[in-house]
């Protein structure tokens, strides 16, 4: 009896120790393969991100440039007054000028730019920004209606100066996808102003009241 529980004993304390032995070998071994799948992970990801790394600088330089141009209207009062006025002027004056209106002043600012960044100069390019506030305000306020050339011949004028305040403050930019941000903003603030226009319909005394603050704005701007 006494040999059977001491035998009993003995198998009980082997089974023990082989039960440790075999989980210290399991975590040991765990650990080692984990150790692998860390190291084959990181070298992976370090070759992914050595593989897409110019990738993104390249697309980030272009997205950086036209996000600058896409701003650049919208940070200054004196772009949105105007683009907005023109639209507004635009949609009041009605039919194709609707169209044709916004049109020349975009293609107008476009050439305005392509002269800045050719070295061209042009003078007196700021006072010319703040009078297209203040005249095309004005031209909102009295409710001017023009035949739609000499209204687009209008506006290109002072899209002239509008494009060229562009190119001299791209600040190293790329030109292209500059000038794509800036066209698309000026595009979208023509058509605000020519869906404020539609919206207001026959309540043409409000559209008229906002052009006059819009000179006033204009005047603010320019004594500030």
């Amino acid at each position: 009896m006494r040999m059977d529980i001491a035998e009993g004993l003995t198998l009980g304390c082997e089974s023990h120790y082989d039960g440790v032995r075999r989980d210290r070998f399991s975590g040991a071994l765990s650990t080692k393969t984990r150790d692998i799948m860390l190291k084959r992970i990181s070298i992976t990801a370090a070759i992914l991100a050595a593989a897409v790394a110019p990738a993104f600088a390249h697309i980030s330089s272009e997205h950086l440039s036209a996000m600058t141009g896409l701003e650049h209207p919208l940070s200054g009062a004196d772009h949105i007054l105007a683009m907005v006025a023109v639209g507004l002027w635009a949609s009041m004056i009605g039919g194709r000028a609707r169209l044709i209106v916004p049109a020349a002043f975009v293609s107008t600012m476009a050439l305005g730019f392509l002269l800045s960044i050719s070295g061209v100069a042009l003078p007196f390019v700021e006072p010319a920004i703040l009078a297209s506030v203040i005249g095309l305000g004005l031209l909102v306020a009295m409710a001017v209606k023009m035949p739609t050339a000499a209204s687009a011949a209008v506006v290109a004028v002072f899209a002239l100066f509008h494009g060229f305040a562009h190119g001299t403050e791209m600040h190293g930019a790329g030109a292209l996808p500059f000038a794509a941000g800036f066209i698309a903003s000026t595009i979208a603030l023509h058509a605000a102003g020519i869906g404020l226009g539609s919206l207001l319909g026959r309540y043409q005394i409000v559209a008229r009241l906002l052009g006059g603050a819009t000179a006033i704005g204009g005047i603010a701007l320019m004594m500030a």
